[in-house]
C-alpha cells in the first residue's frame, strides 16, 4: 500500500533480505578478508619504506616480500575453500601431527629466531614459522575430536582428555622456542573451541586455572617478561627502554588526529618506533589515516567476527561450530590483543595483526584459515544453492554480452 503523498512502504524483509540471506557470512567473510588485505599491504609500504632504505635496500623490498606472501595465500585461500568436511574431518590427525613436527624443527640445526625467540625455520631461499601452521591445525583437530565427544562432554575425562595433553603438547612445543605471545593466542584458541563445543564451565573453569597457572608461572621466571608487565603497571618507566614502544606508539596515534598526517607521512616510522611494519603497524594506520582510518579497521574486523559468529549460529555440523570457534579465538583474539597493545591497555606482547602486519607465515595460514571458513559458509543451508543460482545469473548475463557484441 502507498501512503498518501509518499512513496511505496517498503517491506521490513526486503530491507533485511540481504542480512537474512544464505550467503550473507560467505561474502561477508571473502569482502573483510580481501579489504584487510589490501589494507595491509598499503600499510606495510608505507611503514617500511624507510627502514628499507637506512638498511641499503629497495624502499619497496618488504612490500614485495608480503605481496609474495599475499599471492601464494590467495590460491592457497582458494583451495581451502572448496575443501569438503569430509576432507577437513580426514585431516585433522595428520595434520596436527605434522604441525607439531614442523614445530620441533626449530631446536635442530634449521631453527632460528631473534629477540630470545626460537621460533622459525630458517633454509636457504626459504624461511617459515611453523607456530602458525600449528594454529590452523589445532583448530582443525578440536573441532574434529569435540564434535565427537559432544555426548560425553559433561564428564570431566571426556572434557580434559585428549585435549587437554594433546592441545599442551601443540601449546608446549611453542612455548620451548620462547615465543610466549604465540602460546597465549593458542590457549584462546583451545578455550574458544571448548566453550562453544559445551564443556561445562566447572571444567572449563579448571581448564582455564591450569592455562593461568602456566602462563603466570613463565612469566615470572622471565625477567624481560615481568620487566614488561611492570614497566606497564607502573606510572613511572624508563621511557628509553621499557615504555620507548609504547610511548611511540602513543605518539603515532596521537599525532594522527581525526584524518591523519596523510598516507606515507608518517614521523614515527623514521626509526622511532621500533617493529612499526610488524606488531605496531596499528600505530602508523593511525597516524597517516586518523581515527577514521582505525575505526575501518577495527569495523573490518568486526565483520569478520559478525560472519563468524553468524555462521557458528547457523550451521548445522557441530563440527563446524567448534572449529569456527576456535578460528574466531584465533583471529579476533589476536587483533584485540595486539590492538591492545598498541593503544597501552596491555603489556608488550609480540603478536602481529592478522592480515595487517608483514609476515608471511602468519599471513598464509590467516588466509588459509579464512580459506576453510569460507568452505563451511558455503555449505550453511541453502548456501550452495544461492551460490549456483548467482553463478548461472552471471554465466547467461555474459553470454547474452557476448550476443549483442557479435
Amino acid at each position: 500500500m502507498t501512503p498518501p503523498g509518499g512513496s511505496p512502504a517498503v517491506p521490513e524483509a526486503s530491507v533485511l533480505g540481504t542480512w537474512n540471506s544464505a550467503v550473507t557470512s560467505y561474502y561477508l567473510l571473502l569482502g573483510a578478508t580481501l579489504l584487510l588485505l589490501v589494507i595491509g599491504l598499503v600499510m606495510v609500504l608505507s611503514s617500511s619504506s624507510v627502514e628499507s632504505l637506512a638498511a641499503g635496500d629497495s624502499p619497496y623490498a618488504v612490500f614485495f616480500n608480503q605481496a609474495r606472501y599475499a599471492l601464494i595465500g590467495l590460491p592457497v585461500l582458494l583451495v581451502m575453500s572448496r575443501l569438503s568436511l569430509k576432507v577437513v574431518r580426514a585431516l585433522a590427525w595428520p595434520a596436527l601431527g605434522g604441525a607439531v613436527a614442523f614445530q620441533l624443527l626449530v631446536f635442530t640445526p634449521m631453527g632460528c629466531g631473534e629477540g630470545g625467540n626460537l621460533n622459525w625455520v630458517c633454509l636457504p631461499g626459504f624461511t617459515a614459522q611453523p607456530s602458525e601452521v600449528v594454529k590452523l591445525a589445532l583448530a582443525i583437530w578440536l573441532g574434529a575430536v569435540l564434535s565427537r565427544k559432544l555426548p560425553l562432554l559433561h564428564e570431566w575425562k571426556h572434557s580434559l582428555v585428549p585435549v587437554l595433553p594433546v592441545a599442551g603438547i601443540a601449546i608446549g612445543v611453542v612455548v620451548l622456542g620462547q615465543d610466549l605471545g604465540t602460546a597465549m593466542v593458542m590457549v584462546l584458541l583451545v578455550a574458544g573451541a571448548m566453550f562453544v563445543a559445551g564443556v561445562p564451565l566447572r571444567i572449563f573453569g579448571f581448564a582455564g586455572l591450569i592455562a593461568a597457572g602456566g602462563v603466570a608461572l613463565l612469566t615470572v621466571f622471565s625477567s624481560n617478561r615481568v620487566n614488561r608487565i611492570m614497566s606497564w603497571l607502573s606510572d613511572q618507566c624508563d621511557v628509553q627502554n621499557e615504555c620507548y614502544q609504547s610511548l611511540h606508539a602513543g605518539y603515532g596515534l596521537a599525532t594522527g588526529g581525526w584524518t591523519g598526517v596523510g598516507l606515507g607521512q608518517s614521523a614515527e616510522k623514521w626509526s622511532y618506533l621500533p617493529a612499526a611494519h610488524n606488531d605496531f603497524i596499528y600505530a602508523i594506520l593511525g597516524e597517516e589515516l586518523g581515527l577514521v582510518g582505525t575505526l575501518l579497521v577495527l569495523g573490518l574486523f568486526a565483520l569478520l567476527a559478525f560472519a563468524m559468529v553468524r555462521l557458528m549460529r547457523r550451521h548445522p555440523d557441530p563440527f563446524v561450530k567448534i572449529t569456527t570457534a576456535a578460528i574466531f579465538a584465533w583471529i579476533i583474539g589476536q587483533a584485540i590483543v595486539n590492538i591492545a597493545v598498541v593503544i597501552g591497555l596491555a603489556p608488550v606482547i609480540g603478536v602481529p595483526l592478522p592480515l595487517v602486519s608483514a609476515g608471511g607465515s602468519a599471513l598464509i595460514m590467516t588466509m588459509a584459515a579464512l580459506g576453510l571458513l569460507l568452505s563451511f559458509a558455503r555449505t550453511e543451508p541453502g548456501a550452495a544453492e544461492a551460490l549456483a543460482a548467482r553463478a548461472s545469473v552471471v554465466r547467461r548475463s555474459l553470454a547474452v554480452i557476448g550476443r549483442a557484441r557479435g
